[in-house]
């Protein structure tokens, strides 16, 4: 049974448990004889009136298309920025976490797969409009907006809403993503956004399309795109153990980053831990991500971390110059920081970021 629709469909509706759900036109789409095509990832869905997409926050409604659940995240929280991970932008600042349900990938180890599996009519959600996430942030001493924990280009139009005014308050915005978003309306996106962190899942498009139901490509394009339009940005990549831990496609991987200019992004290898429907997959062998590291840095990447192991030195950033360590972590806390102006304490050294 589908919840009532209002006459006017840019409103509210009721969601099955009787909350108020928000509904905003997105700005990316085109009508067709076939259904109103959304343009705003690479699945590319073409809805008949009614009818949800892939993400399950996109609607068709009157040959126009509708995001679900617009100020109404289902997660709000304050985070470290180096949570996220981002590891080389405004160290031990405070970012304001938002995330709406719902998810353009259906992931076997998704870590938040009960909401990023679901719609907003499915979760307990804030009413917080774009205008009130900007307030909070300033309330709260947060320097920047973090759109994250299930995957933003589900929430575009809210996420580029509430950046809008972020940056005229001086905010910055971070996208925590799969990058799983066409061109146009990312480049519309990066006028106002200022770090991303991208989860780079594989390099094989076979496992993309098995693991993930996704694409290998669109991702490798948004990387580009981000570079092109000077995002700050980090990559992810978890470790499955045999899955997404063999040596060769590692080596590829940091081949094809090395090769177009991101030698200078900091690459995280992250821990798998069992999860969703991945349960009875051991944990990453230490050693997998240790081996991993060794490979990006011979690539010619120059920040490699590893991730989910606390106490681990490879949670520091080591001076490409002079080799030592100067910024040192403790899981999400800054123990020590050695890097000023954007340089090495040691040597002077440029070190890569947003430092400031």
């Amino acid at each position: 049974m589908q919840p009532k629709q209002p006459s006017n469909p840019n409103g509210r509706t009721p969601s099955l448990s009787g909350q108020q759900i928000s509904l905003k036109e997105s700005p990316f789409y085109e009508s067709t004889s076939k259904g109103v095509h959304c343009l705003i990832c690479p699945n590319n869905c073409v809805l008949r009136e009614g009818i949800k997409g892939i993400c399950r926050t996109h609607v068709a409604r009157e040959n126009k298309l509708y995001m679900i659940g617009y100020g109404n995240p289902c997660s709000v929280h304050i985070d470290p920025i180096e949570k996220k991970p981002l590891f080389h932008y405004l160290p031990a600042s405070a970012c304001l976490s938002i995330a709406t349900s719902g998810c353009n990938l259906a992931c076997q180890n998704c870590q938040n797969w009960e909401i990023s599996q679901r719609g907003p009519e499915a979760t307990d959600n804030h009413d917080l409009y774009p205008q009130q996430v900007v307030e909070a942030a300033v309330k709260h001493g947060c320097q920047s907006i973090a759109y994250t924990y299930t995957e933003p280009t589900v929430f575009y139009k809210y996420m580029l809403d509430t950046a809008v005014i972020a940056r005229s308050r001086g905010i910055r915005n971070l996208m925590i993503s799969n990058g799983y978003i066409n061109e146009k309306p990312l480049r519309e996106l990066s006028k106002t956004l200022d770090a991303a962190n991208i989860d780079l899942k594989s390099f094989s498009a076979e496992t993309y399309e098995k693991l993930f139901r996704g694409r290998l490509q669109p991702v490798l394009d948004t990387l580009l795109v981000l570079r092109e339009e000077e995002v700050w940005l980090e990559i992810t990549n978890l470790l499955i153990p045999g899955l997404t831990d063999q040596p060769d496609l590692l080596r590829q991987m940091c081949g094809w980053l090395v090769s177009h200019g991101f030698s200078g992004t900091p690459l995280h290898f992250s821990r798998f831990h069992p999860m969703h429907k991945l349960t009875g997959t051991p944990v990453t062998p230490l050693n997998t991500l240790e081996t991993a590291r060794k490979i990006a840095l011979n690539a010619g990447i120059r920040y490699v971390y590893i991730g989910n192991v606390p106490g681990s030195d490879a949670e520091n950033t080591f001076c490409p110059g002079c080799s030592k360590t100067v910024i040192e972590r403790y899981g999400f806390t800054i123990a020590k920081n050695d890097v000023v102006n954007g340089a090495c304490r040691f040597c002077g050294a440029k070190i890569e970021g947003v430092w400031s």
